[in-house]
């Protein structure tokens, strides 16, 4: 994968999609925390260390190689991905919790996703030469990557909310577009292994994938969150931002490994699926409880 096209073209796409979720938060979205600060650090105890750990228990027992095996822990390590908002949205959840989860996680992100990758390229001996890793200038990059989109986008929306408002859709629509391409040039770089990778990967991405919806639900209910929030919950933490992952693992300035970047891009399809099936349940959830609660009960 290592061209001219995809130096180019895999930053841009991550940079177009991180500008459109700066497009749609506010400062406020970080202030919200003090509405249900409870439910947020459940949320994010979940998707910082719950599910990383989840992820290395589940890639131990499949017994992974070594780059798909840092593929899901870098997966794993990713923030709740823009189209949680949408399935939110969809079935039920509160999306002003999503907007909150998704503000606060990319930011921290920035920081530990790193870290995870790092441990990980350790654990599994990739990184013995210095050659795959994230050391400290690739993690400027990510935080140049992540955070200088998102605040540009937010700056637009400050100043222009009508254009924000008006670009939103098709900025979605872009985004989908754009992850699709990426993800299609990732599996034809590797069409000879695909079969093998599908195999070897797609049982654990899937079970990691209704792991992680489950977690996100059960984990804020047990709090005592409403159903909304659960709803949020699950869709925030189940839906991983698949093209922040396949970005820093096919960025030649980064990871650049197509095998690192092979669970990520069968996260991303698989996903859709599981997403709306665990949203079909939970609606069905809701309505057999009666609930039509969207405020945050939980402070």
């Amino acid at each position: 994968m290592d061209s001219g096209l995809v130096t180019i073209l895999v930053p841009v796409v991550l940079a177009v999609i991180m500008f459109g979720l700066g497009m749609s938060l506010t400062v406020g979205d970080f202030r919200r925390v003090r509405e249900y600060p409870r439910v947020v650090l459940v949320a994010l105890g979940c998707q910082l260390v719950v599910l990383p750990a989840v992820c290395f228990g589940l890639v131990e027992a499949f017994g992974l190689a070594a780059a798909p095996a840092i593929g899901m822990m870098l997966l794993a390590a990713s923030p709740g991905g823009t189209m949680a908002n949408l399935y939110s949205h969809l079935f039920g959840g509160d999306v002003a919790l999503n907007i909150t989860l998704t503000a606060i996680n990319s930011v921290l992100a920035v920081f530990t996703l790193p870290l995870i990758v790092n441990l990980s390229v350790g654990h599994w001996g990739m990184g013995d030469d210095g050659s795959v890793g994230l050391q400290f200038g690739k993690t400027l990059q990510v935080f140049a990557l992540v955070l200088i989109p998102v605040a540009v986008g937010m700056v637009v929306r400050a100043r222009r909310p009508g254009f924000a408002e008006r670009a939103e859709r098709p900025v979605k629509l872009l985004c989908l577009v754009i992850l699709a391409g990426v993800i299609v040039a990732a599996l034809l770089a590797e069409r000879s292994n695909v079969g093998e990778y599908l195999a070897e990967v797609g049982p654990v991405a899937l079970l990691f994938s209704c792991i992680s919806l489950a977690t996100g639900y059960v984990a804020v209910r047990a709090v005592g969150a409403a159903h909304p929030q659960g709803v949020a919950a699950c869709m925030e933490i189940g839906m991983h931002n698949t093209s922040l992952a396949l970005t820093i693992a096919l960025s030649p300035s980064l990871l650049d490994s197509t095998e690192i970047a092979v669970p990520s891009a069968v996260y991303a399809i698989l996903i859709y699926f599981t997403a709306g099936a665990a949203g079909w349940i939970l609606n069905r959830v809701g309505a057999g409880k009666g609930t039509a609660t969207t405020g945050a009960e939980v402070r």
